[in-house]
């Protein structure tokens, strides 16, 4: 074992009660029901402490095979649990050979790149897991200091950990023993091909110890709650074949049985009354995700919102990081209880609570209304979804349906003479978050032309014109 390696292994804190690790599987009763996976105690320890009562149908697959050593093609829904079904196998290796950039997990959003990173924290802490997040817009050398740590764990979006490999003295993913690719499907839709090939290439399939004489092979963990052909195709590349396991808990399209489904089909010019009218009559102060197609749809709807006096709150991908990120978090403290996104947060967000989607607008593509309507009824709570389809909807919204294989029933009880009594309250706060929107980019137009041109300089040029 080189110098590095024991400075690791020290600082990797095991607690007594869990040595030797072969010997530590807790008592199989109902109250502890992931030792009967072959869980250890300290991570059931954990588990109950988050209060994960049993496991899901991904994990009772996924983590014995995991566990068992063998590659992964995971495909479950949404909000079953995926992120736990390959957590706890990592660190349960790493409990048995804790080392530096054991585990590499790759996400296509920078949202769910930090709920892994917390729930690889939070399973972990009793064991003292380090665990380094590499996302674009917050700053790189925060990142390498965190990486001159020796992490056991980097979670990541693909090009932040491409920079990183180019740019971060000392970083290297050629000890990598688990790489998982979260939400397979999008990080290929995402354009992020040529970056995954990069990283693919710059871990290898094999690793070998000279201390210990062994070669160990690369696990990879695939999971996704869709299977497409580019999917199929990274399988290929990625995973050992007479290895692999493929664990599907779900039909191939499909939401869960606690989620209750409605549409409401509407005029498109009163799409906003429709929306307010739902927030007074149905959703009240329950926490609610509304779904938009644009950032400028997401923007105008929360402005709106805040206009007519809700809690409201946007987020999508033209926002810093750290407004993201704050966004979020008054969302799930529940400082505000209506978060309207785009769908950068339709994927992987684990926000318990979340009482109602609205889709705002019909997703151009089936299967992100079911990764959208996915951020509720979550680890078996109840939850609704609604949708909005006007006039201009109607074929993307019976895609969907045929993609669910049934259709789904109208929402009842909703009279237009009745919504179209907030018409002119919602026009005026529309009105306002347009003039809030348009005065916004004035100030940044400005500011940004004052860097550009010295102080001066329009002074000096009138001066050589006359």
């Amino acid at each position: 074992m080189n110098p590095g390696q024991r400075e690791v292994v020290l600082a990797f804190r095991m607690p007594e009660e869990t040595k030797p690790v072969e010997n530590q599987v807790a008592p199989t009763t109902g109250e502890s029901s992931f030792a009967a996976l072959g869980v250890c105690a300290v991570l059931c320890d954990a588990c109950r402490l988050l209060n994960y009562r049993e496991p899901t149908p991904i994990q009772r697959e996924a983590i014995p095979a995991a566990l068992a050593g063998k590659d992964i093609v995971g495909l479950a829904q949404t909000g079953s649990g995926k992120t736990a079904a390959f957590a706890i196998p990592i660190l349960q290796f790493l409990l048995e050979d804790p080392r530096p950039y054991f585990a590499l997990v790759l996400s296509p959003t920078r949202e769910l790149a930090f709920q892994i990173s917390e729930q690889f924290l939070a399973l972990g802490s009793e064991i003292g897991v380090r665990v380094a997040t590499l996302v674009g817009g917050m700053d790189m050398v925060g990142q390498a200091v965190t990486l001159a740590k020796r992490p056991h764990v980097v979670v990541g979006t693909p090009g932040r950990v491409v920079d990183h490999l180019t740019a971060t003295k000392g970083f290297t993913l050629k000890h990598v023993r688990i790489l998982v690719l979260d939400e397979a499907d999008r990080l290929l839709n995402m354009d992020f091909e040529e970056e995954l090939d990069q990283i693919l290439a710059a871990v290898p399939r094999s690793d070998a110890d000279p201390s210990k004489g062994e070669t160990f092979a690369r696990k990879t963990y695939l999971f996704s709650a869709t299977m497409t052909s580019q999917v199929a195709k990274l399988q290929r590349a990625s995973l050992r074949s007479k290895e692999t396991v493929r664990i599907e808990v779900s039909a191939k399209y499909s939401t869960v049985e606690t989620l209750v489904q409605h549409y409401l089909f509407i005029p498109e010019k009163y799409k906003d009354c429709y929306l307010t009218y739902l927030f007074e009559e149905l959703v009240a102060r329950h926490s609610c995700i509304v779904f938009t197609d644009t950032q400028s749809s997401a923007q105008r709807l929360a402005l709106m919102l805040q206009n007519l006096g809700y809690g409201a709150v946007c987020i999508h991908g033209g926002m810093s990081q750290p407004n993201r990120l704050g966004a979020l978090n008054q969302f799930k403290s529940g400082e505000k209880h209506i978060l309207v996104a785009t769908d950068v947060a339709s994927r992987g967000l684990d926000i318990p609570l979340v009482d109602f989607v609205i889709n705002y607008d019909i997703p151009p593509h089936g299967k992100d209304y079911i990764h959208r309507v996915g951020r509720t009824a979550r680890a078996g709570r109840t939850g609704r979804a609604i949708s909005l389809v006007s006039q201009y909807d109607v074929e993307l919204f019976q895609k969907v349906e045929k993609l669910l294989g049934r259709q789904l029933e109208a929402l009842a009880g909703v009279q237009q003479e009745h919504v179209l009594l907030l018409l002119d309250r919602v026009s005026e706060a529309a009105r306002l978050a347009v003039q809030e929107i348009r005065e916004e980019k004035l100030v940044l137009h400005a500011a940004a032309r004052k860097r550009r041109i010295p102080a001066g300089a329009s002074v000096s040029r009138r001066r050589r014109r006359s």
